[in-house]
């Protein structure tokens, strides 16, 4: 057990040293070079770790989902299951996710779904998980009868492609004005979905 904790907490050090130089000179130009310099530890070491640079892209894909799950804690245990979703959905559409993971990270790692199959494989899992949380919280919900939705699992889908486009086009937006706008537009409508009031208790 000790060596398997030593190996996830080293493993865990390399990633976060991936991700913040990543943040600063994009993923295509961070190398294990740098990583072990960040770190002051022999390039050899990382390697041990990680034996090339997709296993460490994945490993990158597993960080961004531990961190996305944020998203789904409520700041206090003590709420019920409507306040719970209502929490969470004001969560999805706001700035929680840049405070968690960098927007560049996230489309970069995007990007390679492109060229490698298994990243590809990986990013639609993390997609995947984050609908699948989303649809148990509507479920719970529903079985409580809270809230009436015929197919939790439709609602989860139909808001997150709303969320997915909404910050593929947010982040195009400078004026923070308009890009409050646009955001609050999206939530309501999200909201709307499930039938619920937008402007419930955050």
């Amino acid at each position: 057990m000790g060596r398997k904790s030593l190996k996830e907490d080293q493993q865990k050090k390399i990633i976060e040293a991936f991700y913040n130089i990543a943040i600063k000179e994009g993923i295509e130009n961070t190398s294990f070079g740098k990583v072990a310099k960040e770190l002051e530890m022999h390039p050899s070491l990382v390697v041990h770790y990680f034996s090339n640079k997709e296993e460490l892209l994945l490993g990158l894909i597993d960080f961004i989902i531990t961190s996305y799950k944020q998203i789904y804690q409520p700041e206090s245990a003590d709420v019920n299951s409507l306040e719970r979703l209502t929490k969470v959905l004001n969560n999805i559409f706001s700035k929680k996710w840049n405070c968690y993971i960098d927007d560049s990270i996230f489309y970069n790692c995007f990007a390679l779904i492109f060229r490698n199959p298994l990243i590809k494989s990986r990013f639609r899992e993390m997609h995947l998980l984050l609908r699948r949380w989303l649809k148990t919280l509507i479920q719970e919900c529903v079985d409580q009868k809270l809230i009436q939705c015929d197919d939790p699992a439709h609602a989860a889908e139909v808001i997150f492609v709303i969320s997915d486009g909404a910050y593929y086009f947010l982040s195009m937006i400078d004026d923070p004005t308009e890009y409050d706008r646009c955001s609050e537009n999206y939530r309501v409508e999200a909201f709307k979905i499930l039938g619920l009031n937008s402007h419930q208790t955050s």
